[in-house]
């Protein structure tokens, strides 16, 4: 165990298939010993406290080991209260944000709550600098790059409309490439830093914009490595699921599209949720591209629909938070752009204006800084709640916080 943010090496981690030692915190005091002889000379019947309950037995880690209990009253003498069960009142020591044992729902999410709150200054800071450079860039290129979208015409056959649809689609992803390169560099600059800050939050450690910079500064070219493979990826995925369809042409052509494109979508999203994980890994465990890939992949099988239950639900959150904040902001630039409510419902797409795209640009801007460092939590949390379960992180992470009794 160090100091470094990735904790521990897991080379030879219980996901990987191996077993490995995992290191015991120190045991309390009188747990272990030989117990002494019973003495021949017993206190009278009369003398005895009623028996209280049998005592606990000690837990099982989530890796299979058994882990003692640390601190809390012990049951080793008369009068002394015993342990609470530890089925009911799990001891588990909390240097930061969570507690160090297996993560419920809503500690993962009130964790990543925890971590803007704690550290507010850097996750905020850091977010709403990064959100103000993405939106303005964003702005420009709306107003000046991306023109108007291509219209189908509704009077069209399904095959028509489907090649028509797949042109649009098509004009529009390459307008707005310039958009998505620079959305996706800050969004790669907003997780790198935010992973640090939760992997220090988790240890109760106080942290800087500039010292999480320079912990993540040496992983950077691999994440934008990591960042930029998977859309590929899930892009080819979509081409090979529509390309069928797209060959075949007609009526026929444009339902096999539909089957294939779905199928496709089903499997993008289990590769999504599969290496969900892979950015924390490869950056606090100083990861390649492909070996967090594979460190995702292995942390995630046998509870993909706990991974995506909880990230589905993170986004939703999300969602709502975006949806709470932008709806003022869309409503006043709508207004203050001198358009009505009747120009977004109409068949012609309104040419918005600079009011417009300045104050739906704040409201994204303040949306973004809000989500960024929540969503980047949960993620990171869910690695932690992983890593704990399987290779019982926990103990690594208590004497790296430096809890009594973790010592070596």
């Amino acid at each position: 165990m160090n100091d470094s943010p990735g904790w521990a090496s897991p080379g030879s981690a219980p996901s990987d298939g191996q077993e490995p030692g995992v290191p015991r915190p120190v045991e309390p005091s009188g747990q272990g010993e030989t117990a002494p002889k019973w003495s021949s000379d017993q206190p009278p019947a009369a003398q005895w406290s009623p028996p209280g309950p049998p005592p606990p037995v000690a837990p099982q880690h989530a890796s299979g080991r058994g882990v003692p209990p640390q601190g809390g009253p012990q049951n080793s003498g008369w009068g002394r209260p015993p342990q609470p069960g530890w089925g009911q009142h799990p001891y588990a020591a909390k240097p930061g944000i969570i507690p160090l044992r297996p993560l419920g729902v809503g500690e993962i999410l009130d964790g990543a709550m925890s971590t803007m709150r704690v550290h507010w200054r850097t996750a905020l800071g850091l977010s709403i600098g990064v959100a103000a450079v993405v939106q303005v860039f964003s702005i420009l290129v709306l107003h000046y790059v991306v023109p108007e979208p291509t219209r189908i015409d509704t009077g069209a056959g399904p095959s028509e409309q489907l090649r028509q649809s797949l042109h649009s689609m098509q004009t529009s992803l390459l307008d707005l490439l310039p958009l998505y390169i620079i959305t996706l560099i800050g969004t790669i600059f907003t997780t790198a830093i935010l992973t640090m800050v939760v992997s220090r939050s988790v240890l109760g450690r106080p942290v800087s914009l500039a010292g999480a910079w320079r912990e993540a500064r040496p992983q950077l070219s691999r994440l934008v490595g990591l960042s930029l493979l998977l859309p590929v990826v899930y892009a080819a995925v979509m081409t090979v699921g529509l390309l069928p369809g797209l060959l075949t042409g007609g009526s026929s052509g444009a339902g096999l599209a539909l089957v294939g494109g779905f199928a496709a979508s089903l499997v993008v999203l289990w590769l999504w949720i599969s290496f969900s994980l892979a950015g924390p890994a490869l950056m606090l465990e100083r990861q390649g591209v492909k070996a967090a890939l594979r460190r995702s992949s292995k942390l995630v099988k046998g509870v993909w629909w706990r991974i995506f239950g909880i990230t589905l639900l993170a986004v939703l959150l999300a969602g709502v938070v975006s949806t709470i904040i932008n709806l003022p902001f869309d409503a006043a630039a709508i207004f203050a752009d001198g358009k009505g409510l009747s120009d977004l419902v109409s068949d012609s797409s309104p040419d918005f204006g600079w009011p417009y795209l300045i104050i739906s640009g704040v409201g994204a801007m303040l949306t973004a800084a809000l989500t960024y460092p929540f969503t980047a939590g949960v993620t990171v949390l869910l690695y932690v709640d992983q890593r704990i379960r399987r290779e019982a992180l926990d103990i690594d992470l208590a004497r790296s916080a430096g809890v009594p009794g973790y010592e070596n």
